[in-house]
């Protein structure tokens, strides 16, 4: 919590146990899944417990009271081929689904979707209108690029129209998260997953800025993970920065580690655009040397920047989740 209000994270992703990855491992060695040979597997409440015990604990120590879990982007699998696509998001949507019935108070779901580089988003829609209608979730996680390469239509293309209508349709909001790059380049750097967010999420909001998805989707919701990707490099009233009133329509969340970016992004995107997101738990284990705690305990970093207002913090910890996400319930034990 923070100053009385409970604290909502936008930007979690599942835990699960072994078993869940190994089951597509087991599919991609067959090249088949489910729909060709039986039923989906089980995962046990009591695996699922064990193996979302930390999970939640790192929700208690970081002072997170809710938290909107997603696929882990590292385990989307968005270049295998369509018939596997099918199978892997509705199995993995059904355990978010299975994890928000043993923790109805902590958790929320953002569904994964069947993504392939080679068919346009006509194809999502069947599975959100599922996780929506039937799973209770709040949208979807959308990777701009998911066969990794580069390849797939910008986001302001028409490639993607299918998708933005059925969520505007639907008062699903859509989070811009990207996953594994391809590239050769990067291939001696750490987690080079990580540089993928920064462009992918940088040449989103650009599209998104510049584009005219807006404008044919007035009430389309959309936010970008980790602050957006990078910071605008122009100053405001320069030409190559887009500016048009986006505030009901984009958002981005504080999933920003290092501190001065930090306060630097949330300056540039205002405090009212700003969601609250940690990844918790996920990259953000080292500690900070002025406070020990981990980087991604965001509640206190936040709550000690000088230049918001109370009013801004409460915005960024909860009330903006609210005008971002249409079908977060502010009725929800968790949130409420």
């Amino acid at each position: 919590m923070f100053d009385g209000k409970k604290v909502i994270d936008v930007h979690g992703h599942m835990t699960t146990p072994p078993a869940f990855r190994g089951t597509i491992a087991n599919w991609v060695s067959q090249n088949t899944g489910p729909s060709n040979h039986g039923a989906f597997p089980e995962i046990s409440d009591e695996a699922m417990a064990n193996a979302n015990k930390r999970h939640l604990d790192m929700l208690d120590d970081h002072s997170i009271d809710y938290q909107l879990i997603s696929p882990r982007p590292i385990a989307m699998w968005h270049w295998m081929r369509p018939h596997l696509q099918y199978d892997w998001a509705h199995f993995t949507n059904d355990v978010i689904a299975q994890i928000m019935r043993l923790w109805p108070e902590r958790f929320g779901g953002v569904a994964q979707l069947p993504q392939n580089r080679d068919l346009d988003s006509s194809h999502l829609v069947e599975e959100l209108e599922r996780a929506v209608g039937e799973l209770g979730f709040v949208g979807a996680l959308v990777n701009p690029d998911p066969a990794g390469d580069r390849m797939t239509p910008g986001m302001n293309e028409k490639y993607w129209y299918p998708l933005y209508e059925k969520a505007q349709a639907l008062n699903a909001v859509l989070m811009i998260h990207p996953s594994v790059s391809y590239d050769k380049r990067w291939e001696i750097v750490p987690a080079n997953y990580q540089m993928n967010n920064v462009i992918e999420e940088y040449v989103a909001m650009q599209l998104l800025e510049h584009g005219r998805v807006f404008d044919d989707f007035p009430d389309l919701k959309v936010f970008i993970c980790h602050g957006g990707g990078a910071l605008h490099r122009f100053i405001e009233n320069d030409y190559h920065r887009g500016h048009r009133d986006l505030t009901n329509n984009l958002w981005f969340d504080s999933c920003v580690l290092e501190r001065d970016l930090l306060e630097a992004m949330i300056k540039q995107k205002t405090p009212r655009r700003v969601l609250f997101g940690t990844e918790a738990p996920g990259s953000g284990g080292a500690k900070r040397p002025e406070s020990g705690l981990p980087s991604d305990d965001l509640v206190p970093v936040i709550g000690e920047i000088g230049f918001l207002s109370d009013e801004d913090k409460l915005d960024i910890f909860r009330e903006n989740a609210f005008r971002a996400i249409p079908l977060l319930d502010p009725n929800l034990p968790g949130v409420q």
